[in-house]
Order: structure tokens, then C-alpha cells, then sequence
């Protein structure tokens, strides 16, 4: 399963331009070409994480995905936010090396820089990862939409699985 996942993810990729995490236009690598442009610092939970690009560390905002929230401030934890960050800790342990692709905008408007998450060192596509096992729900914020279709794809075979927060959650 995890092989036709980073196959259909990376496919849909390569159709596409994006921009790489210095901000240069790139056509997205083929498999297994992944060259890590950052290193994973902290996962802060279920969809964001921080990273070192270059030396500095920056917080990202994985695109396309929502994950429950476990730390908004004014707010109680979500249902099965705590097995999202969890299971995205288990994706991304500190010291991943990983290559971050961005869309059309860079930054939301905390400041966190936008990407799409790939491990480098066997291509697993993340954000897609977490939201068909169902720990997500699908975001589509245009003009960061690239994969919103193959982000519903896998949120509609995750609710058919009852996997994940479709299972835990009701509502």
C-alpha cells in the first residue's frame, strides 16, 4: 500500500511546478531522486512541525491537511488530536531528513512556512500519509490546492475504512 501511495503522490507531483524550500522554481524529483533540503527539529503536532532549512529553524505548516488540535490556546484537545500528533511524531522523528516542496504561497499568516512533506529517505509522501490513514480531515486554502483532489481521494477512503478520527469521532 505505501508503495502505490509515494507512486500516485510523487505522479501527481511531477505534473506540477512548485518551489523548493529556498524559494527557487523546481520540477519535483522522481522517486527515489529526493535530495533532503531540511531536517526534522520538533513536531508540534499533528499537522505542523518545525524543521532546520540551512541552519535556521523554521515552523511548517503541512498544506492540505487538519489535523485535531491538541494546543490551540483557548481551546480543549480534539478528539483523536493526541493519536494525530503521535502518529505524525512516528512519521517524522527528530533528525528526519526531508525534502519540503511549497505551492503558490509560501506563508500563512502566522509566519509558518507552507509545504508538501516528503520523507527523503524512502519518499513517503506525509501529508497524504497522515490523512489516509485517517488522522486528518482535508484543507484546501487556493491557491495551495495542488493536491486537493488526491487529499479528498484519501479522506473518502479513510472514512470508508473507518480508519483513524472516523472511527474515534463522531460529528
Amino acid at each position: 500500500m505505501k508503495v502505490w501511495v509515494v507512486v500516485v503522490a510523487l505522479s501527481a507531483l511531477a505534473a506540477c511546478d512548485g518551489l523548493d524550500a529556498t524559494g527557487t522554481t523546481t520540477t519535483a524529483p522522481a522517486p527515489g531522486e529526493l535530495e533532503a533540503n531540511a531536517v526534522i527539529d520538533d513536531v508540534i503536532d499533528g499537522d505542523t512541525v518545525d524543521v532546520i532549512i540551512t541552519g535556521r529553524e523554521e515552523r511548517v505548516r503541512l498544506i492540505g491537511i487538519d489535523t485535531p488540535e491538541t494546543k490551540k490556546p483557548n481551546s480543549p484537545i480534539e478528539c483523536f488530536g493526541p493519536e494525530a500528533t503521535a502518529f505524525t511524531q512516528e512519521l517524522l522523528p527528530i533528525g528526519t531528513p526531508v525534502y519540503i516542496e511549497r505551492d503558490v504561497v509560501n506563508r500563512d499568516d502566522f509566519g509558518r512556512l507552507l509545504g508538501y512533506v516528503y520523507r527523503a529517505d524512502d519518499s513517503i509522501f506525509v501529508n497524504y500519509e497522515i490523512m489516509r490513514q485517517g488522522f486528518a480531515q482535508p484543507l484546501s486554502i487556493p491557491p495551495n490546492d495542488t493536491f486537493a483532489e488526491l487529499f479528498a481521494d484519501a479522506a473518502r477512503a479513510a472514512e470508508a475504512d473507518d480508519a483513524g478520527l472516523w472511527a474515534a469521532c463522531s460529528g
